[in-house]
């Protein structure tokens, strides 16, 4: 557990704390959280109940009835779970873009702040603030150095997993939480969320998702479906979309609603009860997804081409004044209205689920590149579409993979006009890998009829 805490202050315990604080900004779970295991311990350890505090306000970055309905869709379950733990909960929706601060006034009567360790400031609250790190399976602070691709993270991962590949289990908290809510919690039941959502100061032409429910619930559920009827096939089916081989966990991943952790032990004890080989959805879960996080550890910006290796810069720079064909505005490309169906399809399934297939959405990556008239306006449209419609985006998954469509974590190919030597695709390729005609005609329906009938 030491590797995971990270001391954000030198502060000492505050005498006459009424709780020890858990400042939930990334793992919305009471299960597998390591985070919400050291707050437990260290309320145990000081005799104090344990209070677990939870905000949703509307100054984030494109916040939308979609991303506000997914991550409200969770705090009945979150609340429920964590009252039979006797862990407190508070909840906080904040309306409007500037509303004071409910943090400030819980850790003003903490002995400890938790939090989770993800880009933030100390909480300057005059209490010892930890951070710990509940996201990855190998904490980022176990391998400091970056790496630059999969095969340099992978042998490092793989040597620690032993250690860190293990359940963690949340300590039973010894004094339970009896304290009153303050008068700004908000109390959210699954019949009020549309209410909730709409009376927030928000972009409210984003719809919620056809095809994706928040909560710990659903994510449990669809790691039960993902083991039962798609693990066996994952490895030869998962870029195929019609196929549905795919967890479709990321979702619940970016939101904390379910850990990598169980997902990784679940499939690992799954795969050996049942005679199956797991390694290609661990190596996308584990090593794929850390490298990620890595990634975003030590970039100085993670949404910049600066980032990108030096050929992959290099060959953009040569190849900047080669002729684009189509050309295509970041309003053509938002409202899906390019000559290519399969790509309107991937960006349909975008604006309608809030996630696109992965192996399809390397295709809608690489054509953005390829039909915008700078790699800068192609990454900008990138981050603007996935980041206001997707409900895995502004994750370090999300920045990764959107530059990896610009050689990030990649390698030089053959050279092509307006590629250079970053990697393309081609219609004809994802037609020849891939049932084309099957994806289209699933995402065509669902745009007819706001149905989903696989998902």
């Amino acid at each position: 557990m030491e590797q995971r805490i990270r001391v954000l202050n030198g502060a000492q315990v505050r005498q006459g704390g009424r709780y020890v604080l858990y400042w939930c900004r990334a793992n919305r779970r009471a299960e597998s959280n390591h985070a919400l295991a050291f707050a437990a311990s260290l309320a145990n350890q000081s005799r104090l109940p344990l209070l677990f505090f939870e905000s949703l306000g509307c100054g984030y970055p494109y916040a939308s009835d979609r991303l506000h309905t997914f991550a409200l869709e969770g705090v009945p379950d979150t609340a429920a779970r964590l009252g039979a733990l006797g862990i407190g909960y508070i909840f906080h929706l904040a309306r409007r873009k500037r509303q004071p601060s409910a943090l400030k006034a819980l850790a003003r009567d903490a002995a400890a702040v938790v939090t989770d360790d993800w880009p933030l400031a100390p909480v300057d609250a005059g209490v010892p603030c930890y951070a710990v790190d509940a996201s990855c399976i190998v904490p980022a602070s176990a391998i400091p150095q970056r790496a630059y691709a999969a095969y340099s993270i992978r042998g490092k991962i793989h040597k620690l997993l032993p250690q860190f590949l293990a359940p963690a289990p949340l300590p039973r908290v010894q004094k339970a939480f009896r304290g009153t809510a303050p008068e700004w919690h908000t109390e959210v039941l699954a019949e009020r969320i549309p209410e909730l959502v709409a009376s927030c100061e928000i972009d409210h032409g984003v719809a919620p998702s056809t095809g994706f429910r928040g909560g710990r619930s659903q994510a449990e559920l669809r790691l039960r479906e993902f083991l039962k009827h798609r693990l066996s096939r994952y490895a030869r089916e998962k870029n195929e979309p019609s196929a549905h081989a795919t967890s479709d966990l990321s979702p619940y991943l970016h939101l904390g609603y379910i850990s990598s952790l169980e997902v990784a032990l679940a499939a690992r004890d799954y795969a050996g009860r049942h005679k199956l080989i797991a390694d290609e959805f661990l190596e996308e879960l584990i090593v794929r997804r850390e490298l990620a996080f890595n990634f975003a550890k030590h970039a100085k910006r993670v949404d910049s081409l600066d980032e990108l290796p030096q050929w992959a810069r290099a060959t953009l720079r040569r190849h900047r004044r080669d002729r684009r064909r189509p050309l295509y505005s970041r309003d053509e490309f938002e409202a899906a209205t390019t000559h290519d169906d399969l790509w309107n399809a991937t960006q349909k399934e975008l604006l309608l689920r809030g996630k696109i297939h992965g192996y399809y959405r390397m295709y809608w990556g690489k054509k953005i590149l390829e039909w915008s008239a700078t790699p800068e306006e192609a990454l900008a449209t990138m981050i603007h579409l996935h980041d206001r419609y997707a409900l895995d985006g502004q994750d370090p998954n999300t920045y990764a993979n959107i530059l990896w469509c610009f050689g990030l974590h990649d390698r030089p190919w053959p050279e092509r006009p307006v590629f250079g030597t970053v990697r393309s695709m081609t219609r004809a390729g994802m037609e020849r890998k891939t049932g084309v005609a099957a994806y289209i005609e699933e995402i065509e329906s669902l745009e007819l009829t706001g149905k989903e009938t696989t998902t």
